[in-house]
């Protein structure tokens, strides 16, 4: 939280970012894990982006003190409509920062095409605490996401993945 504050105090204009990743798993759904990084899928305003990440991006000062920085991310798939359902975390809080954060199915579908173990992992939590639905989850892969993918046959398959690791949660309550 200290990263936060310092960098609301060193913004001049009020910001949006649109979180993702682990922090938001941690931030807005408990998961009890450090993250080094803040991963922002967008800031609003986009004039923004250079000035952030000049303050707290790897290796900037803020990085140093605290050994957080943002992650402005590059390359994501992630549903089409998710600016509708982002949700803002610690409203009020900060003077410039406003922190929106993914609702759950998209943070979880935007964890889909790398796959990696820990995106696993944050699925298996997010499937028992929210808790997940399989039919959400795939009409929503469906409808925002399917069309954009590079490989839609290969996250097909993950997504039935890991729609059958939220059933063994849903088996396992």
């Amino acid at each position: 939280m200290a990263f936060l504050q310092d960098l609301d105090q060193r913004v001049e204009h009020e910001v949006q970012l649109h979180c993702c990743g682990g922090f938001v798993v941690t931030a807005a759904y408990g998961l009890a894990r450090t993250t080094a990084d803040l991963d922002v899928l967008s800031v609003v305003p986009p004039d923004q982006l250079r000035e952030l990440a000049a303050l707290a991006g790897r290796g900037s000062k803020l990085h140093q003190a605290h050994g957080v920085y943002l992650d402005v991310v590059t390359v994501a798939t992630v549903p089409e409509s998710y600016e509708e359902r982002l949700t803002e975390l610690y409203a009020a809080r900060f003077q410039h920062l406003r922190l929106l954060a993914l609702d759950a199915y998209d943070l979880v579908l935007a964890k889909l095409t790398r796959n990696a173990d820990r995106d696993r992992g944050d699925l298996e939590y997010l499937a028992a605490t929210v808790p997940l639905d399989p039919s959400v989850l795939k009409d929503r892969y469906l409808r925002e996401m399917r069309d954009y993918v590079a490989v839609p046959e290969r996250e097909d398959l993950t997504l039935d993945l890991w729609i059958d690791i939220i059933e063994e949660s849903r088996r396992r309550r």
